[in-house]
């Protein structure tokens, strides 16, 4: 499956989707944490596997000008890698 949306559960959180997106591969260990870490603070976000989807890998790299994952986007913001204390701050958690 190319696209994953997680469902919010709490109001804590109420980001749309289509404002959190995460480009990852399945074996990535920080593409993971940050899954982890939005399911934890019940964030909705949309994923891309770019190891199956060669468009939305293409798309990746046109926005952020490399291949390594994860490459998120919180309401227009790009962060590559897991940092906790950015997230925190992108989604004002």
């Amino acid at each position: 499956m190319d696209e994953t949306t997680t469902p919010n559960t709490t109001d804590n959180a109420q980001q749309d989707a289509s404002e959190v997106v995460i480009y990852s591969t399945p074996t990535c260990h920080y593409c993971n944490l940050t899954k982890d870490f939005f399911k934890e603070n019940n964030v909705t976000y949309t994923e891309f596997n770019v190891a199956e989807d060669t468009a939305k890998r293409a798309e990746m790299i046109e926005k952020s000008g490399q291949m390594g994952v994860p490459v998120i986007m919180i309401k227009g913001n790009m962060m590559i890698g897991f940092n906790e204390e950015k997230l925190r701050e992108l989604l004002s958690l």
